[in-house]
């Protein structure tokens, strides 16, 4: 099973984590949790790992329409959005597929919900591929 929507672009870390949270919110998702895992790792496992940060991106909207439809779906919520350092200058970005929480409880009626969050969450990780120009603050 496919579980994740993804795009890689060549740009810094830094600069793409910050992009992804704009692009959240263009979609109306907001950033419920923010978890660094490499620092996290770090302090807690003396390992080093390549940059990487865990968004949990929430559309309020939707998160209500899941629950009505299922009321354990808090288990997949908020849908993780990750951004980790990939080689060569290149940031990963990834998505939790929403379609996995129909597969997962089998309950058609999320469906409808799962579409509308993927297609939003496509188009934010899309739209980073193609960033918009950075305003300079002279």
């Amino acid at each position: 099973m496919d579980y994740a929507l993804t795009t890689t672009v060549a740009r810094p870390f830094a600069e793409v984590l910050e992009e992804a949270r704009a692009a959240l919110a263009d979609q109306g998702f907001g950033v419920l949790t923010e978890i660094d895992m490499a620092a996290t790792l770090r302090a807690k496992t003396g390992a080093e790992i390549p940059d990487q940060v865990i968004l949990g991106a929430c559309r309020p909207p939707l998160a209500l329409e899941a629950v009505r439809a299922e009321p354990s779906v808090g288990l997949l919520l908020p849908c993780n959005v990750v951004v980790r350092a990939g080689d060569a200058g290149r940031t990963v970005v990834e998505a939790i597929d929403p379609g996995v929480m129909t597969t997962l409880t089998g309950n058609e009626a999320l469906a409808g919900v799962a579409a509308d969050a993927r297609e939003r969450l496509s188009a934010a990780l899309g739209s980073l591929e193609h960033p918009r120009p950075r305003e300079d603050h002279a």
